[in-house]
């Protein structure tokens, strides 16, 4: 497909021009054919000039795109009676797992008509709830949304970071929780970055990245420093706590031990699991190297007694914890538990006890051991699914824990851990929805190389499935990140209107610790679109769905995950829908945080990881003339993670080459970004049009 080439680019602009199924032509998109040589190869790039979203150009492409695109969804039969069902599972109380904060109790709370849900506060147990944070005062819209949150050690102060219309880029302030009253303190430019308090409260650490040079939504992301804020000054004022200039691809996390001098320094490179560990014993003193090499992932537990624990998976794929002493001046590691054949999801030291969640086949299993690593016992839960919570202090005897699954809604739970007592706290009531309605099975299928792949398959009970069942399979398969059973009200919407909704466990998630991830990601990725491909096939063996009625959905890497595996499959699916995607693979490291990502993909720079992304790449594995699915791509105009122009050039080249009748439409979101923070009206929109137009297509 790919010519070796010498010379660089020429400019010799056309116009592309197609039609669609009801004979009316695509907006306009402007071709200027460019080309140049990477490793030998000729590589085309005829809408390159996309990337420059900003532009006046760009955006009136996007503008035209989107007109189109509401003339296909505007005939859409099923958009209203899924908003409509949408608006009334919407409006219901919802809360967060509560955690303490010495005697204050937080959550977030919505009672189903919020854009935002705020956070909310209860100064003793017997106190009345009062709100803390009203996001929804940000702004008209909602578009302006409440990021992260840190509660200082004496719980009298919170720090709270600002999302604009989705943006990665957050602004944080300091609030006084006695009082309600904001401080004047305010930090810009931080990005990918919590608030750490010192142990005085005197101020937090925060990772902050210089301001852009000239697009605030594109430029690369780069050399981040660990910085401290004090209390009460200005951000001019900030220290540099450590920094690196020779790694400009290394970010910073930190830990402040309690009650003491140490802190812990966590330095990463970009989404690689593996990390760094320095520790300082004492203020201005030299950071000591404890793991000075990628040699598996560290985290930080808690600490008691000059002890501190840690996660890892180095020498464990599926996760161990293990503790460093401070003895005499010298650092002793010791395993406590061992690596076990499951993996571990998370780990939560509290009764003086270790309360740790592993994984078997997705769900949750959560044992108890000792802080010396003894086997107390299993937790019986009240459900099987996804738990999560346990947060607290290390001799907090009372804590919370959520459990859900793809049929049941999300339900809260208060644990006294010293006598295992427990008792329903919330449980998300919706009107319209009952869980004992629908059905979830998990099964197992063979993909290509017969690696069985897990699948969840949830649908409403009395449901005839057959060949001409609308299916919806979701994916992502990428970055050691696990899809696991919780219920969504939008899966609710498809499953009510008599559909099949499929998640498959691809290979490159977390979901059996770090082999699966690694068979997965670089020179393994192809595995993750066969996976998907296979899961299709499956069903459809298995008479559930049929390539006429099967549609396909993922977001970010799912994106990709969708556009790859609809080109390499084209006949498979009816629909395909890549969300905010990753789709030109030998562009993505050039904007903002895309550079992180070639833990998982590889780098350009690299002949043989190279040829890899190129034989997967969306963008450049477009034939003409070939018949493709119905597609519609979609994203949005602030996000600046995986920037919008990925999807831009992606459906203009798609709609030049299509074969066939079958649609090609790109839905272009304003005001938002990656997908956090996004206000409820333009949620429940966006899966109107979204789902709406996939079972139109199905049907039709």
């Amino acid at each position: 497909m790919y010519k070796k080439f010498l010379s660089l680019s020429s400019l010799i602009i056309l116009i592309s021009c197609s039609s669609n199924d009801d004979g009316s032509v695509y907006p306009e998109s402007k071709k200027i054919n460019f080309v140049e040589n990477i490793h030998g190869y000729e590589i085309s790039d005829s809408y390159r000039w996309l990337e420059d979203f900003t532009s006046d150009e760009s955006i009136n492409w996007v503008k035209r795109q989107n007109n189109f695109t509401k003339k296909y969804i505007g005939k859409n039969k099923f958009k209203r009676g899924i908003g409509e069902y949408l608006e009334k599972i919407w409006e219901n109380e919802s809360i967060s797992t509560p955690y303490k904060v010495e005697d204050k109790t937080f959550y977030y709370f919505n009672d189903g008509t919020f854009q935002q849900s705020k956070l909310m506060i209860k100064d003793c147990d017997e106190c009345e709830e009062r709100v803390l944070i009203d996001p929804n005062t940000f702004s008209e819209d909602g578009t302006i949304s409440l990021g992260s949150t840190s509660v200082n050690n004496n719980a009298d102060h919170i720090a709270y970071s600002i999302s604009d219309g989705g943006s990665d880029w957050r602004i944080w302030k300091v609030m006084n929780i006695e009082t309600g009253e904001i401080l004047s303190d305010e930090i810009k430019w931080a990005k990918f970055s919590g608030a750490t308090w010192e142990n005085d409260d005197s101020g937090f650490f925060y990772q902050k990245y210089n301001e852009p040079n000239e697009e605030l939504l594109k430029d690369i992301n780069q050399s981040p420093k660990l910085m401290f804020h004090k209390i009460g000054t200005n951000q001019s004022e900030d220290q540099v706590f450590y920094e690196n200039p020779d790694q400009p691809r290394w970010g910073w996390g930190i830990n402040v031990i309690e009650d003491t001098n140490i802190k812990l320094l966590s330095i990463s490179e970009g989404t690689d699991e593996r990390n760094r560990l320095y520790i300082q014993l004492n203020p201005g003193e030299k950071f000591l190297p404890l793991i000075d090499e990628l040699i598996g992932a560290y985290s930080f537990i808690d600490s008691k007694d000059n002890i501190l624990w840690f996660y890892t998976t180095e020498g464990a794929p599926n996760g161990k914890i293990v503790n460093l002493e401070l003895k005499n001046g010298s650092f002793i590691w010791n395993d406590v538990i061992a690596e076990s054949e499951n993996s571990i999801r998370s780990v939560n030291v509290i009764n003086n006890s270790f309360i740790v969640n592993y994984l078997i086949d997705t769900f949750s299993s959560i044992k108890i051991f000792d802080l010396s690593g003894n086997f107390v016992q299993d937790l019986e839960l009240p459900k099987n699914g996804t738990i999560g919570g346990f947060g607290g202090e290390i001799d907090d005897t009372k804590t919370y824990f959520s459990v859900s699954n793809y049929v049941t809604p999300r339900e809260i739970y208060e644990i006294k851990l010293d006598s295992l007592d427990i008792k329903l706290f919330w449980k998300e009531e919706i009107d319209g929805y009952e869980s004992e309605d629908y059905v979830s099975e998990l099964k197992f299928y063979p993909s290509k190389d017969g690696t069985k792949i897990p699948i969840h398959i949830s649908y409403k009970k009395g449901l005839k499935i057959n060949k001409d069942t609308p299916l919806m399979l979701y994916g992502y398969g990428g970055f050691n990140i696990s899809l696991l059973p919780g219920f969504r009200k939008t899966h609710a919407a498809w499953k009510n209107l008599g559909g099949v909704y499929a998640v498959a466990n691809l290979r490159g998630g977390g979901e059996y610790g770090s082999e699966w991830h690694e068979s997965g990601m670089l020179l393994n990725k192809q595995n993750v679109f066969d996976d998907f491909a296979f899961a299709a096939k499956f069903l459809h063996e298995n008479n559930i769905g049929s390539e006429k009625t099967t549609a396909i959905i993922g977001g970010s890497n799912g994106g990709l995950l969708v556009a790859a595996t609809m080109l390499q499959n084209p006949d498979l699916f009816k629909v395909a829908i890549p969300q905010v995607g990753v789709l030109d693979m030998l562009r993505f490291s050039k904007f903002t945080i895309g550079w992180a990502w070639e833990s998982d993909y590889g780098s350009v720079d690299k002949k043989d990881e190279f040829e890899n992304l190129l034989a997967y790449s969306p963008l450049h594995n477009i034939e003409k003339d070939n018949c493709y699915p119905t597609t519609l791509v979609t994203t949005a105009s602030r996000d600046d993670r995986v920037v919008p122009s990925h999807s831009y050039k992606f459906a203009a080249k798609l709609q030049e080459y299509q074969g066939c009748e079958n649609p090609i439409l790109i839905r272009i979101e304003d005001r938002a970004g990656h997908g956090a923070g996004t206000p409820k009206d333009k949620i429940i929109n966006q899966i109107s049009e979204i789902y709406g137009y996939a079972l139109n297509s199905i049907n039709n």
